[in-house]
């Protein structure tokens, strides 16, 4: 690769970073290449794109953001490096890993994830990423909340009004009578 290429490759990848709020940095370095191609399969069908990029180039492509990613230079981008991005879904890529592990034990390995410019790194994050509600889920459960007390509100309302028309009625009643 010369350098035109890789500073043409370096702006596509922080386009891609810009772009996409939730991207994964894999180890995969272990695997035969069947598995690589189960691993790319799956990806394909969960609709995250996986690519196998130098850490020099991700280092650089991610320099020229906002957030800071100093913290993966340490730990995350050393050895192999694979990245998935999903456009939409935070936990997507981190269910696929989860899946892919039950067949593929110690094949691939969470080096880190920035999820909304959150930073999570090791292999250890991968149940909390996995847990992650995503906004419109989040969205949802504050409306529910917000909607809980009127509900309950309009609900004693109602079953008041009722209970204040049977009395009324059996007052008229005995008054009649």
């Amino acid at each position: 690769m010369n350098r035109e290429q890789k500073g043409a490759m370096i702006q596509e990848l922080a386009a891609k970073f810009a772009s996409t709020p939730y991207f994964y940095i894999t180890d995969a370095s272990g695997m035969s290449v069947a598995k690589t191609n189960k691993l790319r399969r799956l990806c394909f069908e969960r609709g995250i794109e996986y690519r196998v990029v130098k850490n020099t180039l991700i280092e650089k492509a991610l320099e020229t953001l906002d957030t800071d990613y100093t913290p993966f230079k340490d730990s995350v981008l050393k050895g192999f490096s694979g990245v998935m991005f999903h456009p939409e879904s935070g936990k997507a890529a981190a269910k696929l890993i989860k899946d892919f592990l039950k067949e593929n034990k110690d094949s691939l390995i969470l080096k880190g994830a920035s999820v909304d410019s959150s930073l999570f790194i090791g292999h250890d994050q991968l149940d909390a990423l996995e847990n992650l509600k995503s906004k419109a889920e989040l969205i949802g459960d504050v409306i529910m909340l917000l909607q809980s007390p009127a509900k309950t509100v309009i609900g004693a309302l109602q079953s008041g009004g009722n209970n204040l028309a049977g009395i009324l009625k059996t007052l008229s009643e005995k008054e009649a009578a």
